[in-house]
């Protein structure tokens, strides 16, 4: 008992009635089942999205990168931009992984799986665009050093843009393995459940043969915690050695040391909030509320409101160190920010970064689903503008006058940045259906001490081990019972709609068929059957869509397996026999 204690203060991470074996079910269903309404209307718009961008990237590759917005003075201006705010995305997802795991903090149970896909989805889409600007990217194996007919070809070892290369390749591989590392036993969970043979073997496969004996869960805490270790690190590394692209060169608002922890606080800042807005998605198309609770969306808005402080500090140090430095260049580029042809950008950055999270201070609001999903909105957007600021208005107004130009972007540089919006979703969606969203096995672990079911066991009195599978414990006796009583009332109803469809059982007349020869169906699901009144092959054969639906209602085991496993069809043969 000891070991499972926890305040009664803390609130519950996982809510309702839920035993072990209900967390299985729950966290399958996305994968098991069949996908719902919400995630077709998601997965189109995103879709959509994802071949718009193809058809521009095509578009751009064909004629050439003339095709941006680019000019003599803001050369990378559209495209750089979008590159640093998807690597400051990719970031956050491992270091919530890797930081909450190293001090050990429950809440992170339920949000780690998709704050670690998140990285590696949104780093290969940061990855896209330095590709594109290659100009010929099936020519991109000439910039590595290997033997040529010009001799051997190194790379420049003294650019920042080739830091940028292996500071991000060994980040996406450590997170990449990280990532993978935590999914084995959720892979195992499924290929046990699995009931095709086609499906077993995949995740069979993907599961590196895990049994789940002590010997796997030790080596799986020892691995989780080097990677985590290691994880840490580099996320500070992989943003400060962004930051250094524009730290080390001369260019008015660029060339300054507060560049490195500014950018990597930024970075961890816009990633909490991407990891807020796919959580708020994640819990209402894969219906995980029980799992990702307000109390997890409260915890990130803390987070975001912290980080966002840190950035507006960031932005006045760097006002005041422009105004100290007496160099005129620096004051004019931070000047012009302010109120020059790009006011705009600069203070909506300005609202979405430093003010909107301020907001957060308030319980009522950081506890808001919808309020949340809105700032985190709009602080992704602010992020965005925090670098198309650094980039555009440091460049387009340079050291000569003869050299100042205005950018604006095309209608391809738009129509590529919002296919790589649309790849995001695409891959964290199909992720959501193959793979479970939630480790499932982590979260188990922190059942008995944060379950809602077992905290009010505890406040109550009641060992643990009394506890059935249905039983809520709750102060007024007779709202259970009243609860109860419609439970049975909605049951009775779903049976009677049941039997109407297919036909009710004459013992008089008919005889029982042994239902045990459909496959999927075993001793206990037959006694189950039966108890609702279904005895005969002739009886299964006619269930549709919406019976199947009707049993696993009544059930409340298995649901979709019926309709996975084809029960009609199978009964259809066997009655014919």
């Amino acid at each position: 008992m000891a070991s499972h204690y926890e305040a009664p203060i803390r609130k519950p991470l996982v809510l309702g009635d839920k035993s072990y074996h209900d967390v299985s079910v729950d966290i399958a269903a996305p994968v098991e089942g069949r996908a719902n309404k919400h995630w077709w209307i998601v997965f189109s718009i995103a879709l959509a999205a994802f071949l718009w961008g193809i058809g521009c990237i095509i578009y751009t590759i064909s004629t050439g990168i003339g095709t941006w917005g680019l000019n003599k003075t803001v050369n990378w201006a559209w495209d750089i931009t979008n590159f640093v705010w998807w690597v400051g995305i990719g970031h956050a997802g491992t270091l919530i992984s890797a930081v909450l795991l190293l001090f050990r903090q429950k809440w992170r149970m339920a949000i780690n799986r998709s704050a670690e896909a998140m990285t590696i989805f949104s780093v290969i889409q940061a990855a896209l665009f330095p590709v594109i600007h290659m100009g010929r990217p099936w020519l991109a194996y000439w910039v590595l050093p290997i033997p040529n007919q010009f001799g051997s070809l190194w790379v420049n070892f003294n650019s920042p843009l080739l830091w940028d290369v292996f500071a991000i390749s060994t980040y996406l591989s450590v997170s990449m393995v990280f990532w993978w590392t935590g999914l084995l036993p959720d892979f195992a969970m499924i290929r046990d459940r699995a009931v095709l043979p086609f499906q077993k073997k995949i995740y069979s496969l993907l599961s590196f043969g895990w049994t789940g004996r002590a010997k796997d869960w030790q080596r799986f805490e020892e691995v989780s915690l080097v990677l985590a270790g290691l994880a840490t690190p580099l996320v500070l590394s992989v943003h400060t050695i962004v930051s250094m692209d524009f730290a080390t060169s001369v260019i008015p608002g660029w060339h300054t040391t507060i560049f490195p922890p500014y950018f990597v606080s930024g970075a961890v800042f816009s990633g909490f909030a991407m990891v807020n807005t796919l959580l708020i998605i994640m819990r209402k198309v894969c219906r995980l509320e029980a799992y990702i609770t307000v109390q997890h969306i409260e915890l990130m808005n803390i987070v975001i409101m912290i980080t966002g402080s840190i950035v507006g500090c960031a932005y006045i140090t760097e006002l005041f160190m422009a105004w100290y430095s007496g160099v005129e260049y620096e004051q004019y580029a931070f000047l012009n920010r302010a109120t020059g042809p790009y006011w705009w950008a600069y203070w909506a950055m300005m609202s979405c970064n430093v003010f909107s999270p301020q907001f957060m201070w308030f319980k009522k609001l950081r506890t808001s689903i919808m309020f949340s999903f809105f700032i985190s909105i709009i602080v992704n957007i602010g992020m965005w503008f925090e670098r198309f600021v650094i980039i555009v208005t440091s460049l387009h107004r340079d050291y000569l006058p003869s050299s100042w130009s205005m950018f604006s972007p095309t209608f391809i540089d738009i129509g590529t940045f919002i296919g790589t919006l649309g790849f995001f979703f695409v891959l964290f969606l199909l992720y959501a259906r193959t793979f479970p969203v939630i480790a499932q096995a982590e979260v188990k672990t922190i059942l008995k001490s944060s379950g809602e079911k077992y905290k009010k066991l505890r406040e109550a009195g009641k060992p643990l081990y009394q506890v059935s599978g249905t039983a809520v414990v709750k102060e007024n006796v007779e709202k259970v019972e009243e609860e109860v009583e419609k439970t049975t009332e909605d049951t009775n109803k779903d049976v009677s709609s049941l039997l109407d469809s297919i036909g009710t059982f004459d013992a008089s007349s008919q005889s029982a068929n042994d239902l045990k020869k459909v496959k999927g169906i075993g001793p206990k699901m037959e006694k189950t059957l039966n108890q609702i009144g279904i005895f005969t092959f002739a009886q299964v054969s006619r269930m549709t869509e919406k019976d199947y639906n009707l049993l696993d209602s009544i059930t409340g085991s298995f649901p979709g397996r019926a309709q996975r496993d084809d029960w009609a069809g199978q009964a259809k043969k066997l009655n014919n026999k």
